[in-house]
């Protein structure tokens, strides 16, 4: 049957896809544009499919944080190329599937992908949008923070988020330093809070590099441990937030500059996502 260039805009207004596979899609199902639908969502999920082992490097990190600052959500939804990450339609997306996320109170990427996105679910629209883009899409990254005061953080480029808690606020405005914090997670990337984070795991490596640079440098056998230990030292101060020199005024540690800005206040747990 013949196909008008009428009914191929409206299929393609309907779900986004070019106007050749709305036509070839239209054409197959005979003008019955529900099945005309399937067959596109078909060819996403074929797509999808075959674009599996492919590698997402590019994409966006989005935040949203609740009205009264106590709960943050971090997601990145991922993608192949910059070009694609750079798409206002890939960007409003990312935002759509965090805004239901924060709706339907998910915890896990799992539910997220399960959660209804107009006549589909969010996992269903995913696989659309990679028959569409031609592009595999992924949640890569999707984070909760709560604390009595939560601060995002999104780097210009788009691609590095973070959430920062901070407590024992006693009533102060934290917003201020809560961002300086975030910012410096952003450019420091440390490991952990405090050492008591750091798992067992990097210290034993920390410790048996350290023991390994002395013996090389022709220490003693008997004073590698303890050589060790003041390497691991050093790197618990380097490597963990609250003992970071403050990228801001490096005469403070990040401890000592929340503690000048309201007494007691700290880093509860921060989140940290960077795509590429």
């Amino acid at each position: 049957m013949a196909i008008t260039a009428q009914e191929v805009n409206k299929l393609r207004q309907m779900t986004g896809a070019g106007m050749m596979d709305c036509k070839k899609a239209l054409t197959e199902a005979e003008g019955d544009f529900e099945k005309a639908v399937d067959i596109l969502r078909k060819k996403g999920q074929k797509v999808s499919a075959s674009r599996a082992d492919r590698e997402t490097k590019e994409g966006v990190v989005v935040t949203k944080v609740s009205d009264n600052n106590t709960t943050g959500i971090i997601l990145s939804l991922t993608c192949e190329t910059d070009f694609v990450a750079k798409n206002e339609e890939f960007g409003s997306f990312a935002n759509n599937i965090l805004s239901l996320a924060v709706e339907n109170n998910a915890t896990s990427k799992e539910e997220i992908l399960a959660l209804p996105y107009d006549d589909i679910t969010v996992g269903e629209k995913i696989t659309e949008m990679t028959g569409k883009i031609g592009e595999k899409i992924d949640i890569s990254h999707f984070e909760i923070v709560k604390g009595e005061a939560v601060t995002p953080y999104i780097h210009s480029n788009g691609k590095l988020g973070v959430l920062v808690a901070l407590t024992n606020a006693n009533g102060s405005d934290v917003e201020e330093a809560g961002k300086d914090v975030a910012m410096q997670i952003a450019a420091m990337n440390p490991v952990a809070v405090d050492k008591d984070g750091v798992d067992s795991t990097t210290v034993e490596r920390e410790i048996e590099v350290g023991k390994d640079q002395a013996r090389q440098e022709g220490k003693p056998e008997e004073m590698l441990e303890k050589i060790a230990m003041g390497k691991l030292q050093k790197f618990y101060k380097e490597n963990t937030l609250l003992s970071q020199s403050f990228v801001k005024d490096n005469s403070k540690t990040i401890a000592q500059y929340l503690d000048s800005v309201s007494k007691g206040l700290t880093v509860k747990e921060f989140k940290r996502i960077s795509i590429g």
